[in-house]
């Protein structure tokens, strides 16, 4: 008597299949990830080379998306060339194929449970004993993989058996071999990983579920379907990204359809070597094997065309990420020397967005729309990205100072223009002292302490006091007017400071702050303090005349002018 047929059993047997592939790959690249990222990166010059590596890594991490990986990294830091990177992705669809090997040949020869559980048991008891910081944890993971692979084939075998036993191939309609070779994608597409997908294929192929030829169909569409997880993860990317994922693509799509066409003729090839008949498992997977090095060999000599059309659908782009310099010629002194001081003015709001988006505070408080770096990008930049692009804008904006010294300058323009570039250079000091502060202002807002809650509360309204006050003094046309109040906003940042440090100093002496919390409240007020400073360096050198900046600075040094200020103030 039969036994019934356990879906649950299945489910779980693929379940367990995936958590040891996912902790085999995983485990595989931290212990040997340096290694590998340096096979691909010092050899993988040449088109042989690079399938080379390709293969070797892929066979190794058992993982082609891992090397795809690598690959865009490499390409995108311009470390690798496009052709080179075609070459790793072809050799790493040849690497996959091992693990069809491993489980043709391991899991329907021998008993399972003889060395799954031991795997398993050894892992685990590895795994209590182990520190996750040492390389010793993750073999022990490794070893926990590689049984739950084989331990999920067991169930899965042992679930399918069981409707074989019954299962009669001749019951079952001719949809006919494309809607196999459809089932094989959409299988590869939904578990996104090819292994998973083949090895229940060869599970069904062992227990009599499928033909030999319907398995063929199958195993072509797994390899079309992997490539659906790389394109879902490029869309929207840049262009880099977008032609690795579009080579995989090709690749892979042209390689299904040839050995589709070719079905009989490679099925006849296999036959010279695997009687089908009796061990159809590795006669599948010496199938699998065969079309994949016959792409590599097919593509082989048109990778340098690949790479010409690659570059056409998908160009290099420059993001413009000037308002106002990026259509200015260079020629016409006043304009450009205008043009530049709008850019760096637009330059400081995106710092000061980089302030707000610190402290968590709603842009609206301080500006009515959205900034230019903003505007164009359908989702807010990250913390991250909102930096990475004010670099970028910094950096173009000192690209525009410098043609513009290649021309002929009378002494006041030059002199101009060198405050001017003064002044980006200290709104990018400001931009880097509050990244520093970034993991300090989130321990104080997430802090138990309830100074620490109210100094994260004080920051907050400090820099929208200031940002406030700067917002006044560039609506104010009267450049007196503008150094009066710059000189009062800068006397409040330093008020500010200096009943920071009291309040921590009371703090202190009523126990409210432990020691270890002391250095970092200074070391945040310092960095804001300063950052605040220079944002307001950054307004004189852009909007006040020579006299009135070295009347500034002279002020500085002068605490009678400026305790004046604070009078005129009150």
């Amino acid at each position: 008597m039969s036994e019934t047929f356990d879906i649950w059993k299945l489910i779980a047997g693929l379940g367990i299949f995936l958590i040891g592939m996912y902790m085999l790959e995983d485990a595989i690249k931290i212990l040997s990830g340096k290694a590998f990222r340096r096979i691909i990166r010092l050899y993988t010059n040449g088109r042989f080379r690079s399938i080379g590596s390709g293969t070797l890594v892929t066979a190794i991490l058992q993982s082609s998306s891992a090397a795809s990986l690598m690959v865009l990294a490499f390409v995108g830091a311009g470390v690798m060339s496009m052709e080179n990177a075609i070459g790793v992705i072809m050799g790493s669809n040849i690497g996959t194929t091992l693990t069809v090997w491993i489980v043709a040949i391991v899991g329907f020869k021998m008993k399972i449970e003889s060395f799954a559980l031991p795997f398993i048991g050894l892992g685990g008891i590895g795994l209590i004993f182990c520190d996750p910081a040492e390389k010793p944890f993750q073999f022990c993971r490794l070893l926990i993989g590689f049984g739950f692979l084989f331990l999920g084939l067991d169930y899965m075998k042992g679930s399918v058996e069981s409707i074989g036993q019954s299962f009669d191939l001749s019951m079952v309609p001719d949809y006919g071999i494309w809607f196999y070779l459809v089932v094989g994608t959409l299988l590869t597409a939904i578990m996104q990983a090819s292994a998973a997908s083949i090895a229940v294929i060869l599970t069904a192929l062992h227990s009599g579920l499928i033909t030999f030829d319907i398995g063929v169909a199958m195993v072509i569409g797994a390899n079309v379907g992997t490539t659906i997880t790389v394109i879902l993860g490029s869309l929207g990317g840049i262009p880099v990204k977008k032609r690795v994922a579009f080579s995989h693509l090709v690749f892979n799509v042209i390689t299904g359809v040839v050995a589709f066409l070719s079905i009989k003729g490679l099925a006849w090839l296999v036959t010279q070597f695997v009687d089908i008949q009796t061990n159809a498992v590795m006669g599948l997977a010496l199938f699998h094997t065969i079309f994949n090095i016959i792409g590599v060999m097919l593509f082989f000599p048109f990778i340098g065309l690949l790479t010409k059309l690659l570059y056409r659908l998908f160009p290099d782009y420059k993001a413009i990420l000037t308002v106002y310099i990026n259509n200015t010629p260079t020629e016409v002194i006043e304009a450009a020397t205008s043009a530049l001081r709008k850019e760096i003015l637009h330059l400081l709001q995106e710092c000061q967005l980089y302030g707000l988006r610190l402290l968590n505070i709603d842009r609206h408080l301080v500006f009515e729309e959205d900034l230019p770096l903003e505007k164009n990008t359908r989702k807010k930049l990250s913390f991250e990205s909102l930096y990475e692009k004010i670099k970028l804008l910094h950096a173009e904006i000192f690209a525009y100072y410098s043609r513009l010294q290649s021309q002929k300058l009378e002494e006041t323009e030059a002199k101009e223009l060198e405050r001017m570039i003064f002044a980006s250079r200290n709104i990018m000091n400001s931009n880097k002292n509050f990244k520093g502060i970034r993991h300090d202002i989130d321990e104080f807002e997430g802090s138990g302490n309830v100074y620490l809650n109210n100094q994260y509360k004080s920051f907050r309204k400090r820099l929208l006091k200031v940002y406030h006050d700067m917002g006044g003094i560039q609506g104010q046309e009267n450049k007196e007017e503008q150094y009066h109040s710059l000189l009062k906003a800068f006397v409040k940042i330093e008020e500010a400071d200096k009943l920071c440090i009291n309040d921590t100093l009371k703090a202190v002496a009523e126990g409210r702050i432990e020691e270890l919390e002391i250095s970092s409240m200074l070391l945040v007020n310092r960095l804001f303090t300063q950052a605040c400073r220079l944002q307001i360096f950054s307004l004189k050198d852009l909007l006040l005349s020579q006299e009135q900046i070295n009347n500034f600075d002279r002020a500085l040094d002068m605490k009678e002018i400026l305790e004046e200020e604070k009078g005129k103030e009150s």
